[in-house]
């Protein structure tokens, strides 16, 4: 180490030496720079999506694995009102139903809730409207439809005529001589307000509405579909949903926000992984700039290595030598590119200075969002260590070895 050291910072005979050891310096920079800003880019995406579903999905959701409603008061689920770890317990049941108005029909998801939706989650946070949140009133139910749903029924955020809701009744097949009589119906009226996830999933096909109401019309009183709860302060997501899964058992499951939404997110991996690939070739490409520094500094310290040899230096320590200096050279290159990366970033949070482009409102964010995960620098380090080690063993024993024969 001490003589890789003083041959990288010594004055070498051939300047070029310097010059060709500081661009390889600079092209793992480069490399190691643009690993860390593509990885935080994808971090901030997921972060923002996953901030959009805040309002909407709970910090954790029990289903049962059949997929199928089960009693509310299932002893498994009635232990998680009693969970030290949850802090708001939330029945909901969902639903496939046709609603109808102005002449306009569509397949929606009903999503019938608790009253306590409110402490659940900010759903008032993505309301529009001049109304207020409510789920029913005396005899009356009410239904918040999604942004879009709203449009494509040609309604705005407060409709007069109530929202006719049709919903197949089970078990029963469709009686061809009077349809309707195979379907519950019921009405919902409108509080005033609409919600937006900004997720079309939701925004275009979600009513939410109370939970005695989705019971009724699909003919499922007392059952439930899933529990949202929402966690304690302070409460650790990940111990929380082991915990609580073990107290349902095997028959339910529990699911985190990432797991409710797996489908956007696994594709939002799988995109971060592919550019993690194609970043670590380039990073491999920049480290082959060392073995031409290294090729010349060797050249220009033959007469060093045959008097290394003749003190009883091994082929081995010669050539060990000559890899920890490219080791030093990766090292340097991925601090520094690490630092810069990390510097890009804070100035991308704070300023925004590289924007979505478009016109101002088109889309949710003005500038490109990033989140510097500290596992993502880790990562990025050991991939900077590990390609440059793959870059440099074989070629440094392979010119040591020339160098070595020759001067036999």
């Amino acid at each position: 180490m001490f003589i890789a050291r003083r041959y990288l910072f010594a004055k070498k005979s051939h300047h070029a030496i310097n010059i060709i050891s500081g661009i390889s310096v600079l092209g793992i920079a480069i490399a190691t720079m643009a690993m860390v800003v593509t990885l935080s880019v994808f971090n901030g995406f997921q972060d923002l999506v996953a901030d959009l579903f805040t309002a909407f999905d709970p910090e954790l959701r029990v289903t049962p694995k059949d997929g199928q409603a089960v009693n509310a008061k299932d002893t498994a689920l009635l232990k998680l009102k009693r969970s030290e770890v949850v802090d708001v317990y939330t029945p909901t049941l969902e639903g496939q139903a046709l609603v109808v108005q102005n002449g306009r029909q569509q397949v929606v998801t009903i999503r019938g809730v608790a009253d306590n939706i409110t402490e659940q989650s900010h759903i008032e946070d993505i309301l529009y409207g001049d109304g207020t949140f409510c789920l029913h009133a005396d005899v009356l139910e009410y239904g918040i439809l999604g942004i879009q749903l709203a449009q494509q029924l040609g309604l705005s955020a407060f409709f007069e005529n109530p929202l006719q809701v049709y919903a197949p009744k089970p078990g029963e097949r469709v009686n061809i001589g009077n349809p309707l009589s195979s379907f519950n119906h019921d009405e919902l009226q409108s509080p005033g307000v609409v919600f937006m996830v900004r997720q079309a999933r939701y925004d275009a096909g979600y009513i939410i509405t109370s939970l005695q109401f989705a019971q009724q019309l699909f003919d499922r009183e007392g059952m439930v579909s899933s529990i949202d709860l929402k966690l304690k302060d302070g409460v650790n997501t990940d111990k929380a949903k082991h915990q609580i899964q073990a107290q349902v058992g095997e028959r339910f499951k529990v699911e985190d926000r990432y797991e409710q939404q797996n489908d956007i997110f696994r594709v939002m991996r799988i995109e971060k992984f592919i550019s993690y690939c194609f970043l670590s070739f380039i990073l491999l490409v920049a480290c082959f700039n060392i073995i031409g520094s290294l090729s010349m500094l060797m050249i220009d310290k033959r007469q060093d290595i045959q008097t290394l040899r003749s003190l009883g230096a091994t082929d081995a320590q010669i050539c060990t030598i000559f890899r920890l200096e490219g080791h030093i050279i990766s090292l340097a290159g991925a601090l520094l590119g690490l630092t810069l990366g990390a510097v890009l970033c804070w100035i991308q949070q704070e300023f925004g200075l590289v924007s979505m482009g478009g016109s101002e409102g088109s889309f949710i964010v003005e500038a490109y969002p990033v989140s510097v995960y500290l596992t993502d620098i880790l990562l990025v380090l050991i991939t900077a260590l590990a390609v440059g080690w793959i870059a440099i063993w074989y070629p440094v024993k392979y010119l040591v070895g020339k160098i070595l024969k020759i001067k036999d």
